[in-house]
């Protein structure tokens, strides 16, 4: 399925968002605030995550996109990395199951060459056992980055080029947004980051161009469904214009905004 960019189409908008992406920041300091091993922080994390894919499903969010791991995140002591794929490898253990059972799909984006091998063919598995599921989807963005993203996208169209003969064609948006790892999913309309901090951190810097952003100074590991109803509702106070006026906007008939 393709999905037409926002900078070229004006994308039906619904009460609820149908993409919400998070970055989900805050487990470490969550930890240290209570005097816990940061370690303590990643295991209520994924915890967090649970709950927010369960409350995403109930009401009606079409894809929830997570940045897990940022391809910069190897820059943290080994031993910590090193626990956070331990973490990854426990999650796929014990939550698959539960998601194929309802309806839900994994899919994990970024550049996985870099993860043990168990750990790839772990992820491959869990993506092909829920692949036909019709429910929430869920990405989770792992050795990820907005800018290699954009890089491999550009990098597999030019080979295709090539080797269709047509090396050194100028291209088109939607040519280049067709390679991206994203690019079975609609632009997120709800960016989140928990934690405090206002920056979107190398994360989906091309799908973003046109989402509405939510920071919170709730600790990843504390936002729970009712944090996510506050984003939600934050949301719903936003006026999505997409190059338009105010007074175009208005004029948009009740039926379009209610897609």
């Amino acid at each position: 399925m393709s999905h037409t960019s926002s900078t070229k189409e004006v994308p039906a908008v619904g009460a609820i968002p149908k993409h919400i992406a998070i970055i989900m920041d805050g487990n470490g300091r969550w930890a240290t605030k209570r005097f816990l091993p940061r370690v303590a922080g990643h295991v209520k994390g994924v915890e967090a995550v649970r709950g927010v894919v369960e409350a995403c499903a109930r009401r009606g969010v079409s894809y929830l996109t997570l940045f897990a791991f940022s391809s910069e995140n190897w820059r943290r002591p080994a031993e910590e990395v090193s626990l956070l794929m331990r973490l990854f490898v426990t999650a796929l253990e014990k939550e698959v199951a539960k998601m194929h059972a309802n309806d839900i799909r994994l899919k994990v984006v970024g550049d996985l060459t870099r993860f043990d091998v168990k750990l790839q063919a772990m992820i491959q598995a869990a993506e092909e056992k829920t692949a036909l599921n019709k429910g929430l989807t869920v990405t989770v963005c792992a050795n990820y980055g907005g800018r290699w993203d954009i890089v491999q996208a550009a990098n597999r169209l030019q080979q295709d080029l090539s080797a269709a003969g047509k090396a050194g064609q100028a291209i088109d948006e939607d040519q280049l947004a067709a390679y991206l790892s994203m690019a079975y999913a609609p632009e997120p309309d709800l960016f989140v980051r928990t934690g405090g901090e206002t920056r979107i951190s190398n994360f989906l810097l091309w799908q973003l161009a046109y989402s509405e952003f939510y920071f919170t100074d709730t600790f990843w590991p504390d936002f729970d469904a009712a944090a996510l109803d506050l984003a939600i509702a934050s949301y719903q106070h936003r006026e999505r214009r997409f190059g338009r006026t105010s007074a175009q906007v208005s004029e948009q008939s009740p039926a379009q905004e209610s897609n």
